[in-house]
């Protein structure tokens, strides 16, 4: 039986195809021809604004374009990101998106003083595919993957998804022709596994 994927496309560049689109199409298609049905959230084709406060974060109301976003999360039970890797970090845009969909009453259910007593996202895992600039190796070991592992502990395990496993792709101002197919041909296999 096939599982309910969810591929949210972070990068924010929506004037043109990146890396990034080719990488979510090739999951999709390995996903779709094993029998899984996947939906998709397009972060840059949304417009919605940023959170500025606690206050809002906790009593403020969903702007209407992101409805069908919580919709497709609590829908799913494989969840595949996609982003580059922006200044060492998550694009602003998504992590603007992040905040404003993981809400107490969605991503956590209150007890008593607590918003956040219980994770209401559990039974869902999670796969992060980010492309960078530099050898993944480096961003990996010598940086320690540090935002990368700040979105799996801070945003996705504080609201129940695990487990959550990463693909970085690294160097993609040098990839050749092969080493592109080569990694399409990986996320058309992790599709396919729903990985």
């Amino acid at each position: 039986m096939g599982k309910r994927i969810l591929i949210i496309q972070g990068h924010p560049d929506a004037s043109a195809p990146h890396f990034c689109h080719a990488l979510a199409q090739a999951y999709r298609e390995g996903a779709e021809v094993a029998g899984h049905e996947v939906q998709t959230v397009d972060v840059a084709q949304l417009s919605f604004p940023l959170l500025r406060s606690q206050q809002e974060w906790e009593h403020g109301a969903l702007p209407e374009s992101l409805k069908g976003a919580q919709q497709r999360i609590a829908w799913c039970e494989h969840l595949v990101m996609f982003f580059p890797l922006w200044m060492g970090d998550l694009p602003a845009l998504l992590k603007g998106f992040l905040e404003q969909v993981a809400r107490p009453g969605f991503a956590f259910k209150a007890e008593g003083n607590n918003p956040l007593k219980h994770k209401a996202l559990t039974g869902r895992s999670a796969r992060v595919v980010v492309t960078m600039g530099m050898p993944a190796l480096v961003y990996r070991y010598y940086f320690q993957a540090h935002s990368i592992k700040s979105l799996e502990r801070n945003v996705l395990g504080m609201v129940g998804i695990a487990p959550v496993r990463e693909t970085l792709i690294g160097m993609m101002g040098s990839l050749d022709e092969g080493q592109r197919l080569k990694s399409l041909d990986k996320l058309r296999k992790l599709g396919a596994d729903a990985a």
